[in-house]
């Protein structure tokens, strides 16, 4: 699998933002009333994010690796996104081209960008269903075992 190059910057959390595509189909019936049903069970997460290049070179390198690399960014990839599960390694590939870069005091370049996760981040099932409340209270389950757990 294609790594995101390292000594590039991190994605920024400024603007970021992720929309899952609707796996549900809607008919409209005569009555008024509507019959839905889900139509695709792997849906992707399209994620809205923005780099910040510090230097011209990781700019270089940035448009380089998107054109060589990735082939005009039609190629997964694998890079650190932040999701409502953490920061994790994730498989992703661009939705298009990016947009940029554009300039920004005192010498920076701001590349913008459309992301699709290969994979939905969820949680592994069952813990909605059989355990909502470990979710919940993860934090203060983690503090709790690492005061009180004995020593090994």
């Amino acid at each position: 699998m294609i790594q995101y190059p390292e000594g590039l910057p991190a994605m920024l959390l400024d603007g970021h933002s992720l929309q899952t595509i609707d796996p549900q189909l809607r008919s409209e019936l005569e009555s008024g009333r509507a019959r839905v049903r889900r139509k695709f069970t792997a849906t992707p997460t399209m994620v809205e994010g923005s780099l910040l290049m510090k230097t011209d070179s990781q700019a270089a390198l940035f448009e380089a690796w998107w054109e060589q690399v990735l082939i005009s960014g039609t190629k997964y990839f694998e890079m650190p996104v932040k999701t409502q599960l953490g920061r994790q390694h994730h498989t992703v590939r661009f939705v298009g081209v990016y947009r940029g870069p554009v300039l920004v005091p005192p010498g920076y370049w701001r590349f913008t960008f459309t992301l699709e996760l290969r994979k939905r981040p969820l949680l592994p099932p069952p813990w909605a269903a059989q355990a909502p409340e470990w979710i919940l209270h993860a934090g203060r389950f983690d503090v709790l075992m690492n005061k009180t757990w004995p020593e090994a």
